[in-house]
C-alpha cells in the first residue's frame, strides 16, 4: 500500500492536482507583496512612522528650538536660513529647523488623518449595510441626504458647518473649540462618512441578491447575522479603499483649513503639516523655496503612498484577482 500512496501522488504531481490548499489570508498576502506600489509605499510609511513616533531620537532640535549660526560679517543669523548641515531643510522665520518640526508635525496630522479615516469608515460603514439591505424608502432617504450634502461646495460646507457647530456650547463642550484636534477630527468625519456610506451601500446591492446570502435568509439568518457574516466581510475591498481615501481627505482637510488660518491651533509644544504650509505663506513670497516644498512634499507623500496601499489591499483582498500564485 505505501508503495500504492507514494506512486499516486507521483502522478498527482506530474498531472498538476497536488496543490495545496491556502488559507484566504496567505493568498491575499501574496497578491499584496506581488503589489510593487503598495509594497514600496508600505515601506515608505513604516520608516516615516518610525521617524515620527521616535523624534527623540530622529529629530535633531526641539519643536520650538532655534538654530544658532554665528556670521563673521553680520552676526547671529537664524531667519530663513538655507538648508545646510546645521538645518537640513533650513530654518522659518524665527530661526526653526523645518526638518525636525516637520517630524512633530507629520505625527500630528497622522493622528487626525488616522483617527478621521476610522470613525468615518466606522459610521460609513454601519449607515451604507443598514441602507443597502433595508432598502426601499428608508434607502431613498439616506442616500438624497447625502447627496443633498454633497452637491455643496465641500471647502464652503466645511468652513460653514466648522463656524456653526462653533457657536453651540454644547457641542464644544463635547468635542472642545474650533481650534482643537477634537473639533477638527469631528468636522472631518461629520462629511467624510457619506462617500463611505455611498460605496459600502453600493458594494452591498450587488451581493445581498447573491446565492450564499439568500441560503442565509433561508436558514433563518436576521440581518445582523447577514451583514457581518457575509456583507462586510465581501465588502473589505471597497471599505480599505474607503478608509484610504478617507485619511488623506482628513490630511488635505486640515491643512487647507490651517492655510487659511481656520485649523486646530496645536499651542506651543506641537505643531501639524497643515500650520507649517500656513506659515510658509510669507517665506514663499520672499523667495524662500524650502520653507514650501519640504511640508508641501511631505503631504503628497503621505497621500500617495497611503492610496497606493489602500489599492493594494483592495486589491489583495479581492478574490477575482487570484491567479493561483502564492
Amino acid at each position: 500500500m505505501p508503495d500504492v500512496d507514494a506512486h499516486n501522488s507521483k502522478l498527482d504531481a506530474a498531472e498538476g492536482l497536488d496543490v495545496a490548499t491556502k488559507r484566504p489570508i496567505r493568498l491575499a498576502a501574496g497578491r499584496y507583496i506581488r503589489n510593487r506600489g503598495a509594497l514600496v509605499s508600505t515601506v515608505v510609511m513604516f520608516l516615516i512612522v518610525l521617524a515620527v513616533t521616535f523624534t527623540t531620537i530622529t529629530a535633531r532640535y526641539g519643536i520650538n528650538e532655534q538654530v544658532i549660526q554665528v556670521d563673521a560679517a553680520n552676526g547671529i543669523k537664524n531667519q530663513y536660513l538655507a538648508p545646510s548641515k546645521m538645518a537640513w531643510m533650513g530654518t522659518d522665520n524665527i530661526g526653526r529647523d523645518i526638518y525636525s518640526r516637520l517630524l512633530y508635525g507629520t505625527r500630528s496630522s497622522l493622528l487626525i488623518g488616522v483617527a478621521a479615516g476610522l470613525l468615518s469608515v466606522l459610521i460609513g460603514t454601519a449607515v451604507g449595510v443598514f441602507s443597502g439591505i433595508r432598502g426601499g424608502r428608508i434607502d431613498d432617504f439616506i442616500m438624497r441626504t447625502t447627496d443633498i450634502y454633497l452637491a455643496f461646495p465641500f471647502l464652503v460646507a466645511v468652513i460653514i458647518m466648522r463656524q456653526f457647530l462653533g457657536e453651540l456650547g454644547w457641542v464644544t463642550a463635547i468635542i472642545g473649540d474650533r481650534t482643537s484636534y477634537r473639533f477638527v477630527i469631528f468636522l472631518i468625519t461629520f462629511f467624510g462618512w457619506m462617500g463611505v456610506a455611498r460605496l459600502v451601500r453600493g458594494s452591498v446591492l450587488s451581493l445581498k441578491e447573491r446565492e450564499f446570502v439568500e441560503a442565509a435568509r433561508a436558514v433563518g439568518a436576521s440581518n445582523l447575522r447577514i451583514a457581518v457574516s457575509h456583507l462586510i466581510p465581501n465588502s473589505i475591498g471597497p471599505i480599505l479603499v474607503s478608509f484610504s481615501l478617507a485619511v488623506v481627505g482628513g490630511l488635505i482637510i486640515e491643512s487647507t483649513l490651517s492655510f487659511f488660518a481656520l485649523g486646530p491651533q496645536p499651542g506651543g509644544g506641537s505643531t501639524s503639516l497643515g500650520k507649517l504650509i500656513e506659515l510658509s505663506a510669507e517665506g514663499a513670497k520672499a523667495g524662500y523655496w524650502w520653507v514650501v516644498v519640504y511640508p508641501c512634499g511631505m503631504l503628497v507623500l503621505l497621500a500617495v503612498c497611503i492610496n497606493f496601499i489602500g489599492d493594494g489591499l483592495r486589491d489583495a483582498f479581492d478574490p477575482k484577482l487570484d491567479k493561483g500564485k502564492v
